[in-house]
């Protein structure tokens, strides 16, 4: 789930949150787990934020970190809680479908749910 009533565990760098998911639920070693975080944090040309913790972000890096982390677990079923809350700057869907694009390969099925007024949002970007 990439939600606010999820956040990423405060003690921990954004690399860590993501790696472990890896690390505990699929028994990679550390090692591997932040070389494979990395590599989708490059993707999306956020590796600079791998080291930062979760007050240190912006509205958007947080959900990229929280996005990643939910798409590590396999055959995922990701669920993104109103995402123009998470970042209440951003004004339509474009950087969410871009994120997600950077993400296909291991996204198996995303659900986006919004409030209704915010339909116009998604429409105005092609989503």
């Amino acid at each position: 789930m990439v939600s606010l009533e999820v956040p990423l565990i405060s003690n921990l760098n954004v690399l860590h949150n993501i790696a472990l998911i890896k690390e505990y639920h699929y028994h990679m070693s550390r090692k591997e787990a932040e070389t494979l975080s990395l590599q989708y944090l490059e993707k999306m040309n956020l590796a600079s934020i791998a080291y930062k913790r979760n007050p240190a972000l912006t509205y958007e890096e947080r959900f990229c970190a929280m996005l990643l982390r939910a798409v590590m677990v396999e055959d995922n079923i990701v669920v993104i809680d109103r995402p123009f809350k998470i970042m209440p700057d951003i004004q339509d869907s474009r950087f969410i479908n871009r994120i997600l694009n950077a993400v296909d390969d291991l996204l198996h099925n995303c659900t986006i749910f919004d409030y209704i007024w915010n339909q116009d949002r998604y429409a105005e970007a092609g989503a």
